[in-house]
C-alpha cells in the first residue's frame, strides 16, 4: 500500500520524479534479519563439526593386551556405557606414539593434535573390565597397574549447543512468530516498527472492482442514499454550489446477509475515487496505543488520496458503548481506538472530501457519540427483502447456472419467505451442486425445492430407525398440526407434511407464510393454537402427550412472552412494554419489572398458552376421525400435500389461496417447521 501511495503522489503535479529508478535498487539492497539468524546457525553446526574428535579405531581386547598393556605403553583408559554394553577407550602415551605400530591407528582430531582416544575395545560390563585388567596385569606391581577410569561421555561443545545456543535459537523464532502475528503483516511485512500502520487495502484505479450497482438487486432506497454519496464525490459543485456540505458518514444497518458489504464493494466498483476498505477487528491489537495509532494512520492516507471512501466493516468491533463492555473496572485498548475515531471523523482536524462507510448488525450496542450528526449522518437500514427483491436476488444469482428452460424466478422467490440475499445465494449454489449429484444437464425447479429443504431443514435421513409405534406417534404429531392449522383462519397455509427424519426433526410440516408489515392478537393467537396442535393431537389419540414438542414449546413460549411484555397486547399488564431497543437493559443487573410482575407475567404467559393448547385439544376432538385418517395416510406415504388434505377435509373455507403449481412444487424432503 504505501508505495502505491507513493507513486501516486510523484503523479500529481509539481512532483519530482527523480526518486522512482532508486526504488529498485533500494529494494535488492534491503537488509533482512533472518540472514543473521542462519549465519548464526551455520556457524554453530560448523563448529560442532571442526571441535570433535575422532573416537579411535577398534581392536580386540586380546590385541590391546599384547601390543599396548604389557608393553607398557598405555597412559589411561577411559570406560563408559554405550547400548547396554561398555565401551573402553585407550590413550597411548605421547611418547610412544610415535612407534610404527601406531601408525595404523594414529587418531587426530579437527585440527591435526592427538587428543583424541587411539583405539577402543568392548567390554561386557564394568565388573567384567576390570576382571579382565587385573587377569592382564597380575605380574605387574600394583602401583604401576592401569586401571579403567568410569565417566559419563558427553561432548562438551555439543552439551554447550543443548543447553544455551537451542533455547536461545527458539526464543528468537518464537518472538519472530509472535511479532509477525501482532504486526498482522500491516505496512512493510508486519514487522515490528510498521504495527502500527493501517491495515487498509486500497481500491482505485489500478485495483479495479467489478461489483458494481447493477449487482446488487432489491435495496433501492439504500442504493439510492449510496449513488448520491459517490455521485457527491464524482461531482461536487452540483450539490456545494446550493450550500449542500457532503455527509460525513453513512452506516449501514441490517441483519447478517442482507448485502451490507456487497453494496461497499459496489461503492468500490462505481467510484472513480480511492476506497479504503478494512474491518473493525484489524484496529484490535495486544499492544498498548496500537489501534489508535492505526487509525490516526488510516486519516493521514485517507486525506493525501482526498476526495476517497473508507470503508469499515463490522464496526461494532471498536465502536460499542463506552463503559458498557460487560467488564467491570475498564477502559481498555478498544476505547482508546474509539476515542481517536472519534477525532478523527469531527474533530478539531477538518476531513474534507473523506467519506466514511461502515457496516454492522449490532447497531444498539453502537456508542451515541458515534452516531451523532457531523460524524455519522446518515443511518441506511438493509432490510430483508421482500418477494419482488427475492426475485430479482434470484435473477442475479442464476446468471453463472445453467438452468432448465422454464424456471420461474417468482415461484423460487415465493418458496423463500425470510430469506436474505445470503441464503438466496446459497439455495443456488445448492440446488447446482444437486443437480450435479444426480447427474442432470441443467438444474430445474425440483433441484431448487430440494435446496431449501435441504438447507432449512438440512440432511434427510431416510435410514433413521425409526419403530412403528414411534412412527405413528410422528404421524399424529404432524396431523395433529395439519389439521389444526386447516381449521384456523388466520394460521399460515400448509403446502405439505412428512414424517421423513430430517436434520433433527423426527418429522416437518411446510407452511406458506403470509408477509405482514403487522401482526393483530387474534392472528398471533391462531398460529400459536396451530403451534400447539401436534401435542394437542398426542393427548386426544393416545391420551397421554411425548417430549416430541420441544420446539413446538419453545416458540410458542417465545411468542407469548413478546406479546405480553414487548407488544403490550395484555389486557391485565395493559399498554406497557419492557423492551428496550438501545440494548442498555443487558448490561443492568436488574429486571425493569417487580416481582409483583414478574409474577403476573409468569401467569398470564401460563393461562395464554394453556388456553390455545385446549383450543387446540377441543378442535381436535371434533375432528378426531379425520385426523386419525390423515395420520393414516401420512404413514403410508410419508409425505402428504395440499390436496391430500382437500380430499379428507375439503376445500379450505379461508386464508390465502394457494396454486397448485405452489402445492405440488415440493418433494418428500420436507423442512422442519416443527419438530
Amino acid at each position: 500500500m504505501n508505495n502505491n501511495q507513493n507513486t501516486n503522489e510523484n503523479n500529481k503535479p509539481g512532483k519530482k520524479l527523480p526518486n522512482i529508478p532508486k526504488k529498485p535498487q533500494k529494494g535488492g539492497s534491503k537488509f533482512n534479519i533472518f540472514w543473521v539468524y542462519a549465519a548464526i546457525i551455520i556457524a554453530i553446526i560448523a563448529a560442532q563439526f571442526l571441535f570433535t574428535t575422532e573416537g579411535g579405531k577398534e581392536v580386540s581386547y586380546r590385541t590391546f593386551e599384547t601390543q599396548m598393556l604389557l608393553k607398557g605403553d598405555v597412559d589411561k583408559i577411559i570406560s563408559y556405557k554405550s547400548d547396554d554394553i561398555v565401551k573402553a577407550e585407550v590413550y597411548i602415551k605421547k611418547d610412544s606414539l610415535n612407534k610404527p605400530q601406531y601408525k595404523s591407528y594414529k587418531s587426530t582430531s579437527s585440527f591435526n593434535n592427538n587428543t583424541g582416544p587411539t583405539v577402543y575395545f568392548i567390554a561386557g560390563s564394568p565388573d567384567a573390565l576390570d576382571k579382565l585388567l587385573a587377569d592382564s596385569q597380575k605380574d605387574i606391581p600394583s602401583s604401576q597397574r592401569i586401571l579403567a577410569q568410569p565417566t559419563t561421555k558427553n561432548n562438551p561443545l555439543a552439551s554447550w549447543f543443548l543447553t544455551i545456543i537451542v533455547p536461545v535459537l527458539l526464543l528468537i523464532a518464537f518472538w519472530i512468530f509472535m511479532m509477525r502475528r501482532m504486526g498482522g503483516g500491516a505496512g512493510g511485512g508486519g514487522q515490528i516498527f510498521n504495527i502500527g500502520k493501517s491495515k487498509a487495502t486500497l481500491f482505485d484505479e489500478k485495483n479495479d472492482v467489478k461489483t458494481t450497482f447493477k449487482d446488487v438487486a432489491g435495496l433501492e432506497g439504500a442504493k439510492e442514499e449510496i449513488q448520491e454519496i459517490v455521485e457527491f464525490l464524482k461531482n461536487p459543485q452540483k450539490y456545494t454550489v446550493l450550500g449542500g456540505k457532503i455527509p460525513k458518514g453513512a452506516l449501514l444497518v441490517g441483519s447478517p446477509g442482507t448485502g451490507k458489504t456487497l453494496l461497499a464493494k459496489a461503492v468500490a466498483g462505481e467510484a472513480q475515487v480511492p476506497f479504503f476498505s478494512l474491518s473493525g477487528s484489524d484496529f484490535v491489537e495486544m499492544f498498548v496505543g496500537v489501534g489508535a495509532s492505526r487509525v490516526r494512520d488510516l486519516f493521514k492516507q485517507a486525506k493525501d488520496k482526498s476526495p476517497c471512501i473508507i470503508f469499515i466493516d463490522e464496526i461494532d468491533a471498536i465502536g460499542r458503548a463506552r463503559g458498557k463492555n460487560g467488564v467491570m473496572g475498564g477502559n481498555d485498548e478498544r476505547e482508546n481506538t474509539l476515542n481517536q475515531l472519534l477525532v478523527e471523523m469531527d474533530g478539531f482536524g477538518t476531513n474534507t472530501h473523506v467519506i466514511i462507510l461502515a457496516a454492522t448488525n449490532r447497531a444498539d450496542v453502537l456508542d451515541k457519540a458515534l452516531l451523532r450528526a457531523g460524524r455519522f449522518d446518515r443511518q441506511i437500514y438493509v432490510d430483508l427483502p421482500d418477494v419482488r427483491e427475492r426475485k430479482e436476488i434470484f435473477e442475479v444469482h442464476l446468471k453463472p447456472i445453467k438452468m432448465a428452460e422454464g424456471l420461474d424466478t417468482e415461484f423460487l422467490a415465493k418458496q423463500t419467505p425470510g430469506f436474505s440475499g445470503a441464503d438466496i445465494a446459497n439455495v443456488c449454489n445448492e440446488a447446482a451442486l444437486i443437480a450435479a449429484r444426480k447427474n442432470k444437464t441443467a438444474v430445474d425447479k425440483q433441484d431448487f425445492l430440494d435446496a431449501v429443504d435441504r438447507i432449512v431443514g438440512g440432511l434427510e435421513k431416510k435410514n433413521k430407525i425409526v419403530t412403528p409405534s414411534e412412527k405413528r406417534a410422528i404421524a399424529i404429531h404432524e396431523a395433529g398440526h395439519a389439521t389444526v392449522s386447516w381449521m384456523l383462519e388466520h394460521a399460515a397455509p400448509l403446502i405439505k407434511v412428512t414424517i421423513v427424519p430430517r436434520g433433527q426433526s423426527l418429522g416437518a410440516a411446510w407452511y406458506l407464510p403470509e408477509e405482514r408489515l403487522i401482526v393483530r392478537p387474534h392472528q398471533m393467537l391462531d398460529e400459536m393454537c396451530a403451534t400447539m396442535g401436534g401435542r394437542a393431537a398426542e393427548k386426544v389419540i393416545f391420551d397421554t402427550i411425548s417430549t416430541g414438542a420441544l420446539s413446538d414449546l419453545e416458540k410458542v413460549n417465545k411468542q407469548a412472552r413478546a406479546m405480553i411484555t414487548i407488544y403490550g397486547l395484555n389486557e391485565k399488564l395493559g399498554n406497557i412494554t419492557y423492551y428496550d431497543s438501545s440494548g442498555q437493559n443487558e448490561y443492568n443487573f436488574n429486571k425493569p419489572y417487580s416481582e409483583e410482575t414478574a409474577l403476573i407475567i409468569d401467569k398470564e404467559i401460563s393461562a395464554l398458552i394453556e388456553s390455545q393448547y385446549q383450543r387446540a385439544i377441543n378442535l381436535l376432538q371434533d375432528n378426531k376421525d379425520k385426523l386419525i385418517q390423515l395420520a393414516d395416510i401420512l404413514i403410508e406415504k410419508e409425505v402428504l400435500f395440499k390436496d391430500d388434505l382437500e380430499n379428507i377435509f375439503g376445500k379450505r373455507p379461508f386464508g390465502t389461496e394457494i396454486t397448485e403449481e405452489l402445492a405440488k412444487g415440493g418433494t418428500n424432503n420436507v423442512p422442519p417447521v416443527e419438530a
